[in-house]
């Protein structure tokens, strides 16, 4: 498991300077045309905004009760997108009753549709949390890769969701929002209030400003804020998730009364429900849309949608209908680079792609000096049936439709029921794992559909294994299995495989259709739990995963 020195400096220096291009989706053609989705993994309900270069992007998305919250992700042409950080680092930091609540997985809460904003030399980034209220952050001195402050509530209380401010030309701010159905009982209203110069309070009452109740508008939701030309102009979609389209509205007030107008649709393209997202001009004077399309188990992916502005409207994609090719917007930059998906672990801190399922306690797992991450087992309750209770998963988005993951770890155990392996994870979930019976290990399958709905979880045992080492002391002894994993995916379709070498791997298991979670795509990494809560915990050290075709 031990990698040499020279080896992992070689490597540090590479995953240090390098781009990261992808093997399996980079939508980049090199010939100055691009391929849609941009980003083709879990970041729902996007948001970009434009530094003060001109031609520095960035781009936030929904990241519910996953931790780090708040991916930051970078671009210099709205194409090529780097992960450069996390505004959240937990749920929520400075609240230690909240802290607390998210330290067990609360699937679907959290950070709901978040907007990013650059303002007198800082970048914000405003959420609604549907229980809680609407929250605030901001960067410590400007920079979105580095430092983020605190977040601060804004406006507490349920059912507020999906928020933008806009800064005035005269410095007066104001708060679009939407309304959850399921927290307020109403919703498919638009509301716009004052908030403070600072963007830390309200100071004015709720204004409802659209109404899609009753009409083809119903769940008009995710609005974006803007000025543009004298008009304040509200982005926002409707009509659903899966099928919906998105609107633009304006008025000469940010109270109204707008105007609206369907921009975006799937019409006759296979592209369906294109809407919720962020509109950005660049300085080249072009205009561009990156929002979602909603891939069921992979997710709601990023698509980027040329703006056309000449009818005084800004009509998206070509003539309203989004393309699946166009040429990539004006940019001095060359640069082919995608969001990071392999990991050798050959760092002390853990890859930006990572998320755990709540938020983080050191006894989750953490990074090793020897180029491995290890995960401890997280012990079950009492009568568990599945696990949708876990906290310490670490698990990362689908990055493309079709692909193969490759996992070398090493499992020790110290106590029989320990188990460790990779898994598939949603609403419905598939895990290949390592379990400790007697001296010996099994190599088993679990699966449970509705896992949320407290289901129990299935299991098929595979093989029986020998550990490949064991302790040779008298004190808390473990036994040791050297193995490697992998799942591979095409079209919502999973299957497990298995090697004791790296070379030759044997198929196994049921082949299991993926579900996504709740409100976000599945998402695949590392699972270790045990069933005894008074033994030694066990562990995964994971050496590497690798992300093919």
């Amino acid at each position: 498991m031990k990698k040499t020195l020279l080896t992992m400096l070689a490597a540090y220096a590479l995953t240090a300077s390098a781009q990261y291009r992808s093997a399996v989706w980079c939508p980049d053609n090199g010939d100055g045309t691009y391929t849609n989705p941009v980003i083709n993994a879990d970041y729902s309900d996007p948001d970009v905004c434009v530094g003060p270069s001109g031609e520095d992007y960035y781009l936030t998305a929904s990241s519910f009760q996953c931790v780090p919250g708040l991916p930051v992700l970078h671009s210099c042409d709205l194409v090529n997108w780097q992960i450069v950080g996390h505004a959240l680092k937990s749920l929520y930091e400075g609240d230690a009753m909240l802290e607390q609540h998210f330290s067990s997985p609360r699937h679907g809460a959290g950070v709901w549709a978040p907007s990013i904003r650059y303002h007198a030399g800082e970048y914000y980034i405003y959420w609604g949390d549907p229980d809680y209220g609407v929250y605030m952050v901001k960067t410590c001195g400007g920079d979105p890769a580095g430092e983020w402050e605190k977040p601060v509530c804004v406006i507490a209380g349920s059912g507020m969701i999906d928020t933008t401010p806009l800064w005035d030309d005269d410095g007066r701010c104001y708060l679009v929002n939407g309304w959850a159905n399921s927290r307020s009982k109403f919703a498919s209203v638009l509301t716009v209030r004052e908030l403070s110069a600072d963007g830390t309070r309200a100071i004015g009452q709720p204004v409802i400003v659209f109404d899609g109740n009753g009409t083809e508008n119903r769940t008009c939701e995710g609005p974006k804020f803007y000025k543009r030309d004298g008009w304040y102009w509200i982005m926002c979609p409707a009509g659903g998730v899966p099928t919906g389209f998105q609107l633009a509205m304006r008025s000469k007030s940010p109270f109204g009364p707008y105007e609206s107008k369907r921009v975006l649709q799937q019409g006759k393209t296979n592209i369906n429900g294109p809407h919720q997202g962020g509109w950005v001009h660049t300085k080249y004077g072009e205009d561009w849309f990156l929002h979602f399309q909603d891939k069921e188990a992979y997710g709601r992916v990023v698509h980027l949608n040329p703006v056309d502005w000449s009818t005084g409207w800004p009509i998206m994609g070509q003539k309203g209908e989004p393309v699946l090719k166009y040429r990539k917007p004006q940019s001095s930059s060359s640069v082919i680079e995608n969001p990071v998906e392999s990991d050798e672990f050959n760092t002390t801190t853990l890859g930006k792609q990572w998320q755990w399922h709540a938020n983080y306690h050191q006894f989750y797992g953490m990074p090793t000096t020897f180029g491995t991450m290890r995960i401890y087992t997280h012990k079950l309750s009492e009568g568990w049936k599945n696990l949708w209770e876990v906290p310490n998963m670490l698990l990362q988005k689908t990055p493309a439709d079709k692909f193969v993951a490759t996992a070398k770890l090493r499992f020790t155990s110290k106590a029989e029921g320990q188990m460790g392996g990779l898994i598939m994870m949603g609403l419905d979930y598939s895990a290949i794992v390592v379990r400790r019976v007697g001296q010996e290990f099994q190599l088993v399958q679990l699966t449970c559909k509705a896992a949320d709905k407290g289901r129990q979880q299935s299991e098929q045992v595979i093989a029986t294994l020998k550990p490949t080492a064991a302790d040779k002391i008298d004190y808390k002894p473990g036994i040791h299995e050297d193995i490697y994993l992998r799942l591979s995916v095409a079209d919502s379709k999973m299957h497990f495989s298995y090697s004791s070498n790296g070379k030759k791997f044997t198929d196994c298991g049921t082949e299991f259709t993926m579900k996504e979670g709740k409100w976000i795509g599945a998402k695949f990494g590392f699972v270790a739990v045990e069933t005894d809560a008074k033994v030694d915990k066990g562990w995964i050290d994971a050496d590497w995963i690798r992300v093919t075709p």
